[in-house]
């Protein structure tokens, strides 16, 4: 179906937008090795991550609510100003600490490009025919993730690492005055309160809950009193935000949407997909550069065949879901396809082809391009218009908290595992390099260079058999998804329409 002018204008917005978002997800990839390099710190490698998909998951409500409350348009371009200046301070940074720091501050910059953006798509695409676009950006979400490890990989060997943050400006730049001159969104001036102690339980919550799987085991102890204390904060502030959205008057996450079973089934699926695909998808590069040999460069071109594949799925299944208005089958053959793709994955070693590693890849790629979209629009098929916003950032918000979770979880999994293997291989009195820099382990003796790249490569496996277990879980979850009808109509008239409640899915 042709749209109007107007709307292919705001799609091509959001879609730079979007684009903005998840080059930066995927251009650190490959500079990691020579960040912590650089900066030191590999045991703090994970964070650089996670500090970001934090950040990103705790503001994600808040900004479905503000959007909710007050219009997409101001909030996505405070979104961008903020994600602007996180990029201008990473691209700055001295040390590891401030870099995490300010990957944080970007995070809170990010989760608002993603919710926004998805939102405005369910504000004037009809379910129906929303299909192809959430198809579309999953595709752009593929392109960014072919083009960020290249340009990471071309800025590490040609500039510096500093430029994977630095680009981030001029195209966030055109991103603003596009928006500013062809986004002209409908606004209601309402007297609202905001929950914002339902926001800071929340993001106090998620915090501790991230920070007990990520320094458990590894930084601390798990009988330590700081693990401890941030486990019993979690324990004591989410059930607190529960009690706090049950009496707010506008609350950021409305417990209604969890009477909602298309809601809690595919957050549930969102979940359990972050937890093992953002760990595990983390360690390709450093795989690639230091078993393997490749260049920050040349791993970026090894990941090319994962989001190739993840680019296909996601344009053809989204075609197909606006074309026949059935939408569950893509992700339960999706989960399948990604969790073999993870299988293959843990089978990797020293001996293995970078041919072999790409077509492991691409099974991984075209697993993830049928699940991704189509739990979002799933949920916001099946929600009231003035529900959208908060609907959409909280299907995100389980998605991204399992990221969370995971990159940090296979952080530790990998850390313990290859200190365990290093004090098994390595030759008595071996010297190694405190970091995991791809130059300073090519440069090792070549006794010393086999024990510690055997060794890495074993700490790996199982982080993606973990993965492929945890995938496989979420497609027994898939077959409780239920499917309604997509709508053909958008807004309060597409409710009233089409009469799709907020429970009627339950």
């Amino acid at each position: 179906m042709s749209q109007p002018p107007r709307i292919r204008l705001i799609f091509s917005a959001l879609v730079l937008v979007l684009l903005l978002a998840s080059l930066d997800q995927t251009i650190v990839a490959t500079a990691l090795p020579t960040i912590v390099g650089d900066l030191g710190g590999i045991q703090h490698l994970s964070w650089v991550v996670t500090a970001y998909l934090l950040a990103a998951t705790v503001s994600g409500p808040l900004y479905g609510k503000l959007g909710d409350l007050y219009g997409r348009k101001p909030v996505l371009q405070i979104a961008i100003v903020i994600f602007l200046v996180g990029s201008a301070l990473c691209g700055l940074s001295q040390n590891m600490a401030e870099l995490i720091g300010f990957r944080a501050l970007q995070g809170l910059g990010a989760g608002g490009l993603i919710v926004t953006t998805v939102a405005v798509i369910g504000d004037v695409i009809p379910p129906r025919d929303r299909g192809r676009y959430q198809g579309f950006f999953g595709a752009v979400f593929g392109v960014a993730t072919v083009i960020g490890p290249l340009l990471g990989g071309f800025f590490v060997d040609n500039l510096s690492w500093r430029w994977i943050f630095y680009v981030n400006l001029p195209v966030g730049a055109v991103a603003l005055a596009v928006i500013a001159i062809v986004f002209h969104a409908p606004t209601t001036r309402i007297r609202h309160k905001i929950d914002w102690l339902g926001a800071s339980l929340l993001a106090g919550g998620l915090t501790a809950l991230v920070l007990f799987t990520s320094l458990g085991g590894t930084t601390y102890a798990w009988d330590s009193p700081e693990i401890l204390g941030l486990i019993a904060a979690a324990l004591v502030l989410l059930p607190l935000f529960v009690l706090v959205e049950s009496r707010a008057a506008e609350p950021i996450l409305p417990l209604v949407l969890f009477r909602n079973r298309v809601f809690v089934v595919a957050g549930s699926i969102g979940f359990v997909i972050g937890l093992a695909l953002f760990g595990a998808i983390t360690y390709m590069p450093v795989f690639l550069q230091i078993v393997k040999g490749e260049s920050p460069t040349g791993s970026g071109l090894q990941l090319t065949p994962m989001m190739l594949g993840l680019l296909v799925t996601a344009i053809v299944s989204g075609q197909l879901i606006s074309r026949f208005g059935r939408y569950k089958v893509f992700p339960i053959v999706g989960t399948v396809v990604a969790t073999v793709g993870l299988v293959l994955l843990s089978r990797l070693g020293t001996g293995s082809s970078t041919w072999t590693a790409s077509l492991f890849m691409l099974v991984l790629g075209l697993g993830l391009g049928l699940v991704m979209q189509v739990l979002v629009l799933a949920v916001q098929n099946s929600v009231e218009h003035r529900y959208l916003g908060v609907a959409t950032s909280g299907s995100l918000l389980f998605r991204q908290v399992g990221g969370s979770i995971g990159v940090a979880m296979f952080g530790a999994i990998f850390a313990n595992r290859l200190r365990a293997e290093l004090g098994i291989r390595l030759p008595a009195g071996a010297h190694i390099p405190k970091t995991a820099n791809p130059e300073a382990v090519r440069h090792l003796p070549p006794a010393v260079h086999d024990a510690y790249v055997s060794a890495f490569s074993t700490a790996l496996h199982p982080v993606f058999l973990a993965a492929a277990g945890i995938a496989l879980f979420s497609f027994l979850l898939t077959w409780f998804l239920r499917e309604t009808p997509l709508r053909k109509t958008t807004g309060e008239e597409g409710d009233a329409k089409d009469s799709v409640e907020l429970g009627a899915a339950a």
